[in-house]
């Protein structure tokens, strides 16, 4: 395994929480649960095959870089969807895809019988597609938008049961904390 595959890291958990919100009512809670716990789990499998690959032969210079296409160019700045793996990026993508799915194990059963359940999954996915785009970022830009993207996640699962008027105005707390805090 090499840079080749590295954007299915995060990749994986994007593509699940699209699907999710767009079909996941449609769908029963079992294929909901594979399809939500599923992608992170490929996700982290990916991780840790990468993370081998990585320790056992590292590339040169210590880091995967893989570019998918450029975002912004105007002159000499230039913006790409890029990713890069390192010695940190590998610790931290190990953390964040094995604890989640971790989490969307539990989750399953946990938020059985709930109303919502697909789009609770799709926020998860699109929280956890957010922390793996911030941590393998190859730029500050693209790294603001997996922070913005977690910021944002965390407002919708904040306010997951927003029927009550508390966690509505939790995650409007939150979402206004966070942004100072930017």
């Amino acid at each position: 395994m090499d840079s080749i595959s590295l954007f299915l890291i995060p990749a994986l958990p994007l593509g699940s929480a699209f699907l999710l919100g767009v079909l996941g009512r449609k769908l029963p809670n079992s294929a909901v649960a594979i399809l939500g716990a599923g992608s992170i789990g490929l996700s982290a499998l990916f991780t840790i095959l990468l993370g081998v690959s990585f320790l056992a032969s590292p590339p040169q210079g210590y880091a995967y870089s893989q570019t998918l296409f450029t975002w912004i160019q105007s002159g000499n700045f230039r913006a790409e969807i890029a990713f890069r793996y390192d010695a940190l990026s590998l610790i931290m993508t190990s953390v964040v895809s094995i604890v989640s799915f971790l989490i969307h194990i539990y989750s399953i059963e946990f938020m059985e019988g709930e109303d919502g359940y697909s789009r609770f999954f799709s926020y998860m996915n699109l929280f956890v597609a957010s922390m793996l785009t911030l941590v393998l970022a190859d730029n500050l830009l693209l790294l603001y938008l997996g922070w913005e993207g977690v910021g944002f996640c965390s407002y919708l699962l904040i306010g997951f049961w927003y029927k009550d008027s508390l966690n509505g105005r939790a995650a409007r707390k939150a979402f206004i904390v966070t942004r100072i805090g930017d």
